[in-house]
């Protein structure tokens, strides 16, 4: 059996998430959402996504903080993850360089631009 690689989009906006898993979806990606870190925990635990887009503004644990819980792990410190923000403020997007992922304001444009923090960040 192939499975498709599986994106999982941690976001906890309702509209947002199905905005970002139609998008996906519609272009072939198998999908699989979450509201949370904890359901995203969930998600991981019983199959490893090839890739995650993160709200940084999750309630709880934020998702900056999951972000560094992730990398932490042997099992999903290779994970790519996108650091998704409405909020495109300089100090949420420094904190997304610290964590080596990528960042992105516009869940609409599926094929980026998605820069490498390490390329983007203002020192």
């Amino acid at each position: 059996m192939n499975k498709k690689p599986l994106i999982l989009v941690v976001e906890d906006d309702p509209s947002s998430l199905m905005l970002a898993t139609t998008a996906l979806e519609a272009g072939g990606f198998a999908v699989d959402g979450a509201g949370s870190a904890e359901q995203a925990r969930e998600v991981i635990a019983k199959r490893k996504p090839a890739l995650i887009l993160m709200d940084i503004g999750l309630p709880g644990m934020d998702g900056l903080d999951f972000t560094r819980e992730l990398r932490s792990k042997a099992r999903t410190a290779d994970i790519p993850i996108v650091a998704l923000t409405a909020n495109a403020l300089r100090p949420q997007h420094n904190r997304a360089c610290a964590l080596d992922c990528y960042f992105a304001t516009d869940i609409t444009d599926v094929n980026g631009p998605f820069v490498p923090c390490s390329r983007s960040c203002v020192k």
